[in-house]
């Protein structure tokens, strides 16, 4: 691949989401609101997720989940409320800002650049972590951090046989594998992840579960999930939503004991062992 880019400006907040005494919550919800026209979608969600903490959010088709994680990541702007980044207000931000700040987040439909290698769609990803910008004179074989940090994450997500591929032809599986790969390779401390087994098979979930377990290792995880095996084997805490608002938060244990959320949500039949 012939793309450039030139080193001018300092990576942005460091990967290590871990807790640390008298600091702010990884991510803050201040009674967030969205509305569309009339309809008004997130209803005043309030939510602190700690440093280094793995959080789900579930809830039924159309409670807000994808609006919620669309609100965070700076795709949709508030229609009221506050959303704190490592105690920084990224209210109202572009996706790229918020990115720059240390989020990062994947899609519900796998986005990645199919006619680029696995490799070569790791290697953009790390560039503005490690402080390059576009320019017509630096060409990126000659950028060896981020060939390190590229050929680093591609072991990590165990693609490394599959290096040189074009990624439009990889498995699904696999794609979902990389743009895990993508999410984390920026340096991103708060990583954000929508529906991240959709459409596997269960041992192919099995399989991105101990991935993401992995490579979110340090860092702050929140996911939209439906696979409540996935959702409870992984998460350390869970927030419900339904109807644009958060019924219930709490581990793993206690959301399942939680009758509002049975009869809300998971149904009194519903087992997860």
């Amino acid at each position: 691949m012939s793309a450039q880019a030139a080193a001018s400006a300092p990576p942005p907040n460091g990967a290590n989401g871990a807790s640390a005494a008298g600091r702010p919550p990884a991510l803050r919800l201040h009674e967030l609101r969205k509305s569309f026209g009339r309809t008004e979608i997130i209803r005043g969600v309030s939510l602190a997720i700690a440093r280094g903490e793995r959080h789900a959010i579930i809830g039924p088709n159309g409670a807000g989940k994808s609006t919620l994680f669309n609100l965070v990541s700076g795709r949709f702007a508030p229609s009221g409320g506050r959303i704190e980044l490592d105690g920084g207000d990224i209210t109202g931000r572009r996706p790229f800002e918020i990115n720059r700040k240390g989020l990062s987040r994947s899609f519900q439909i796998t986005n990645i650049f199919p006619r680029m290698s696995v490799y070569e769609n790791l290697r953009c990803a790390t560039l503005y972590a490690l402080g390059y910008r576009y320019s017509f004179w630096h060409r990126l074989e000659r950028l060896a951090d981020a060939a390190a940090r590229a050929e680093e994450v591609l072991q990590r997500i165990g693609l490394g046989s599959r290096r040189d591929t074009p990624a439009g032809t990889l498995t699904y599986a696999e794609q979902r594998a990389l743009e895990i790969g993508i999410t984390i390779a920026g340096g991103a401390g708060v990583i954000l992840l929508d529906e991240p087994t959709a459409g596997m098979s269960r041992s192919e979930s099995d399989r991105a579960v101990e991935l993401i377990r992995r490579v979110t290792e340090g860092r702050t995880l929140v996911m939209v999930e439906h696979d409540m095996s996935v959702v409870f084997g992984l998460a350390d805490r869970i927030s419900v939503l339904v109807y644009g608002e958060i019924i219930a938060t709490g581990t793993p244990a206690e959301i399942r004991a939680n009758a509002a959320v049975q009869e809300a949500y998971l149904g009194t039949a519903v087992e997860v062992h």
